[in-house]
């Protein structure tokens, strides 16, 4: 038995770390499109403590190290790029506390989305937290630190701007708390002291273990429906988005443009969605959003698709599984896709770059957009699916996606979690300031340089 694997083993107990290949496979890879390396242990602590003691020994033995919680960014920003170990964080599945009057949860970096959608439902049915489109599987502090969004990203913008507070295990095996936890019992904000969490968030784990978060709650709505604007002109999507997000009317505003089925083909779908505790609370917010349109309605510009109830069910479910069903529309079970943040203004031009991406590349394609902090931004979707049993489709859909990656750059966009190769685009534009401060930062946290190595490397 090697001393790395033995060291492992006296942590967490043998059945929690493995090293035999058949196990090591699955977190070699993600679903995305990236190559997989594999890494040369993997092991499962339960606390804190356990955290500790990993990256204590990794520093010791200059070991690698990447914490993982589901594997489902599609990015491979858990694919060990230089070995090492694994930490997968699913076993710290724990929630904490509820502070139903503070409105905010604290729980462990394992616990995934539906755990705790299933715990809210159960002890808190009048509050929600901003739910992905994400597999349930999929954790909660995985969406948190690749700034994710969800169904409450229109009104309170990214899912990492609900943090309220943060544990977090630093690169030396210090542990560390961030906001209002630091100094006192209560998790209910990160402000007003020194924003310390942003040293943690969308760095994919180069600078630390998350292993607990404090996040905030907002009010659940007895009832929840929605309108389609159906239109055709692109350059009229911003001024939509603009007069819906004025109403302030709206929970969720969405985008939708694709080729399949040939109905939608050449329109653009708007959803927007409404929330209130009665009927007549929907009612007057559906008249006011209907009427800050009215004018284009009557201009023929665009107008509301009629909507039967069963059209509505599967809008409305949340996670929607209608968009994992669309992304596989060529049925081989791939699907990738480059999230560009763009300003709302641009989505003409990135709409006009996905149509080229996929014609030169011979793709299909789909689009999905989310409105984020009443239109502050939004999430655009280059999407393409691919047949995983054909290596050509996988090619040009690899090459459409890192197509994409550029096309978000030249339009004034930002990737959303990007790869590892996608990283370096992005530091090869970015002010040259800032990328030797992220360099310094990531210096004076990770001396050894043990931390998900590949990710956010500067080489000035």
């Amino acid at each position: 038995m090697d001393k790395i694997y033995k060291a492992l083993a006296e942590i967490v107990g043998e059945e929690f770390v493995s090293n035999r290949k058949e196990e090591l496979y699955i977190y070699s890879r993600d679903s995305g499109l990236s190559e997989p390396r594999f890494p040369d242990y993997v092991v499962m602590p339960r606390t804190v403590e356990e955290v500790q003691k990993i990256i204590q020994l990794a520093n010791k033995e200059k070991i690698h190290v990447v914490p993982a919680g589901a594997s489902l960014s599609l990015s491979g920003l858990t694919i060990p790029q230089k070995g090492g170990i694994v930490i997968d964080m699913r076993r710290m599945d724990r929630i904490l506390e509820l502070n139903r009057k503070g409105r905010y949860v604290v729980l462990e970096a394992g616990v995934t989305q539906g755990k705790l959608q299933a715990f809210l439902e159960e002890n808190a049915p009048d509050l929600c937290h901003s739910l992905p489109e994400a597999p349930p599987s999929a954790t909660v502090v995985g969406n948190l630190v690749i700034h994710g969004q969800g169904n409450l990203t229109q009104a309170y913008g990214f899912n990492s701007s609900m943090i309220s507070g943060l544990e977090v295990v630093l690169p030396n095996g210090e542990i560390c708390r961030i906001g209002s936890c630091s100094l006192s019992p209560y998790w209910f904000s990160i402000e007003p002291l020194p924003y310390l969490a942003g040293l943690f968030l969308g760095w994919f784990g180069t600078t630390g273990v998350i292993t607990k978060v404090g996040l905030r709650l907002y009010p659940k709505k007895k009832l929840r429906d929605v309108e389609l604007f159906v239109l055709e002109d692109p350059k009229l999507v911003s001024e939509v988005i603009y007069r819906v997000t004025h109403t302030e009317m709206a929970e969720d505003i969405t985008t939708v443009a694709q080729p399949y089925p040939l109905m939608f083909q050449g329109t653009i779908m708007i959803g927007i969605y409404l929330t209130g505790d009665t009927e007549e609370e929907l009612e007057f917010k559906r008249r006011l959003i209907w009427s800050s349109l009215s004018d284009l309605i009557k201009a023929k510009e665009g107008g509301f698709m009629a909507l039967t109830p069963d059209m509505k069910v599967g809008l409305l479910e949340k996670p929607m599984s209608s968009l994992t069903r669309s992304a596989d529309i060529l049925k081989g079970g791939g699907f990738v896709y480059c999230g560009a943040i763009i300003p709302i203004e641009k989505f003409p031009e990135a709409l006009k770059k996905l149509f080229e991406i996929a014609e030169r590349n011979g793709v299909t394609f789909a689009h999905t957009g989310r409105v984020i902090g009443r239109g502050h931004c939004m999430m655009f979707a280059f999407a393409y699916p691919f047949n995983r049993a054909d290596l050509e489709s996988m090619e040009k859909a690899k090459r459409a996606l890192f197509d994409s990656y550029v096309a978000t750059l030249e339009i004034g966009g930002v990737p959303w979690k990007p790869g590892a190769e996608e990283q370096k685009l992005i530091l090869e534009r970015m002010d040259k300031n800032s990328v030797e401060l992220i360099k310094r930062i990531r210096e004076l946290l990770d001396p050894n340089k043990i931390m998900n190595p590949g990710n956010w490397e500067v080489e000035l």
